[in-house]
C-alpha cells in the first residue's frame, strides 16, 4: 500500500508538470482556436535562460524569476509580431506559423547552449517527508504545491479581477467585446505572455528530473496535449484535472504492468488521446460542440 500511495503522488507530481504546460495550451487554444505547437519549444529556450542565469551566478531564485519575466515578455511579442498579423483568417496559417516557431526557436536554442546535456539546479531540496506513516518526495510535494498555487492564483486572476474579465471576454467573443470598450488585441497579447510563463514554469519543474537539452519538453508535449485532449481544450479545470489523470495512469502502468515498464509509458497517453477522440471529443469537461439541426 505504501508503494501504492508513492507511486500516486509521483504520478500527480508528474501530472502537475504537464498540467501547467496543459494550460498554457488551453489558453491559446480558447483565444485562437489552435494548439500552439511551439508551447513546448518556448518553455525549453525559457528553461535555458534559467540555466544560463544561475550558471553565470545568479541567485537560483532571482534566475528562475528572471526566465519567468523572460518567457512572459517573449509570449506577448510572439503574438504582437507573429500571431496577430494571421489571427482571424484561415486556422491553417496559425498552425504553420507555430510550426515554423517551433523549428526556430529549437534551432535558436542549439545555436545558443550547444546541444549536449546539461545539469538543472535541484529547486526544492532532496530527501522525503513522511506522511501518514508514507515516505513522500519533498520534491514530488514541492511540485504539487507550486501547481496548486498556481490554479489558486488563475481562479483568482479570472474571476476577480478587471484584467482577467476582460481576457475571459476578449477570448470567448472579440466582437462583442470590442463593443463594450475591451482592449482585445492587448487582451490576447496579456494571454499568450501568461501562456508562455506557465510553460517555462512546466519547463523549469521537469528540468531538474530530466537533462535539459533542445528536446526536454518533446516528452512533457505529448503528455501535456492527451492531459489538455482528456479534461477539454476549453476547460482550465479540466486540464490539470486530465494532466493528473495522465500522471496517475502514467506511472501505475509503468510499475505494475510489466509489459508497458518504464520504455513504453509513452503509450499510456497515446492511448487515452485516440480513446478521447473516439469516445468524447470534447474532453471530460469541455463544451460539447453545439450545431444547428
Amino acid at each position: 500500500m505504501e508503494r501504492f500511495l508513492q507511486v500516486v503522488v509521483d504520478g500527480i507530481a508528474d501530472g502537475s508538470v504537464y498540467a501547467a504546460l496543459a494550460l498554457a495550451l488551453v489558453l491559446i487554444f480558447r483565444s485562437t482556436g489552435v494548439v500552439n505547437f511551439a508551447q513546448g519549444e518556448m518553455a525549453m529556450f525559457a528553461t535555458f535562460v534559467a540555466w544560463a542565469l544561475a550558471d553565470s551566478g545568479v541567485p537560483l531564485v532571482l534566475a528562475l524569476l528572471g526566465a519567468l519575466a523572460f518567457a512572459f515578455a517573449a509570449g506577448m511579442l510572439v503574438e504582437r509580431v507573429l500571431i496577430r498579423p494571421v489571427e482571424g483568417g484561415n486556422p491553417l496559417n496559425l498552425v504553420i506559423v507555430t510550426l515554423g516557431l517551433f523549428i526556430v526557436v529549437n534551432a535558436a536554442a542549439g545555436w545558443i547552449w550547444g546541444f549536449t546535456l546539461k545539469d538543472f539546479p535541484q529547486i526544492f531540496p532532496g530527501g522525503v517527508a513522511e506522511v501518514g506513516g508514507v515516505s513522500l518526495s519533498v520534491e514530488s510535494l514541492g511540485i504539487i504545491g507550486v501547481l496548486l498555487a498556481v490554479v489558486l492564483v488563475l481562479w483568482a486572476l479570472f474571476t476577480h479581477t478587471g484584467i482577467g474579465l476582460a481576457m475571459r471576454a476578449a477570448a470567448q467573443s472579440p466582437a462583442s467585446a470590442r463593443l463594450v470598450g475591451v482592449p482585445v488585441g492587448r487582451m490576447l497579447m496579456l494571454g499568450w505572455g501568461l501562456a508562455a510563463l506557465l510553460g517555462a514554469l512546466a519547463g523549469v519543474l521537469v528540468a531538474p528530473r530530466l537533462f535539459l537539452d533542445t528536446n526536454l519538453m518533446a516528452g512533457v508535449l505529448v503528455y501535456s496535449f492527451a492531459g489538455a485532449a482528456l479534461g477539454g481544450f476549453d476547460s482550465p479545470l479540466g486540464a490539470v484535472i486530465g494532466s493528473w489523470i495522465i500522471g496517475i495512469t502514467e506511472g501505475l502502468a509503468g510499475t505494475y504492468v510489466d509489459a508497458i515498464g518504464s520504455d513504453l509509458k509513452v503509450l499510456v497517453p497515446l492511448t487515452i488521446i485516440v480513446g478521447v477522440l473516439l469516445l468524447r471529443p470534447s474532453g471530460l469537461f469541455g463544451s460539447p460542440e453545439v450545431t444547428r439541426a
